[in-house]
């Protein structure tokens, strides 16, 4: 699967471990900045991610800021995105099975890699189930 990964500074260190752990479960990974931790404003880097993915040139994205609410907020901006902050493993598996979710969102400060890697294998191991949840994410689309 191709990933597009971004972040803000806060998040540039995990970046390299998520680009590491996609790697090492075959996935094609492009990090689409920033790549050092010299401040930077999130926005830029979310809807780059959110853009790349909503055109179809990858199948899902990856973003990290600090909280994990500002980039989730900016990619949500972009029309066919379904950004989702999963603040524990359990929500990136209901983001994904419920709301069909195409951008994972994470915390760079309140999540350690333990975390992140949980965070990743729930993702990915989820699948959109369709049925009455089909019904709302036409809904969101329909309202974008």
């Amino acid at each position: 699967m191709k990933i597009a990964i971004g972040s803000d500074h806060a998040g540039v260190e995990f970046k390299k471990e998520i680009a590491a752990w996609l790697a090492a479960h075959g996935h094609e990974c492009t990090d689409m900045g920033p790549y050092t931790e010299e401040s930077v404003d999130y926005p830029d880097y979310a809807h780059k991610v959110a853009r790349a993915v909503a055109a179809g040139e990858y199948e899902q994205g990856i973003l990290l800021c600090g909280t994990g609410l500002g980039v989730s907020i900016s990619a949500n901006k972009v029309p066919g995105i379904r950004a989702a902050l999963a603040c524990r493993p359990e929500f990136a598996t209901l983001a994904r099975q419920h709301n069909n979710a195409n951008v994972l969102c994470m915390s760079a400060r309140f999540t350690d890699s333990a975390a992140i890697v949980t965070t990743l294998e729930h993702w990915f191991a989820a699948e959109f189930e369709g049925g009455r949840h089909q019904r709302r994410v036409e809904k969101i689309e329909q309202w974008s």
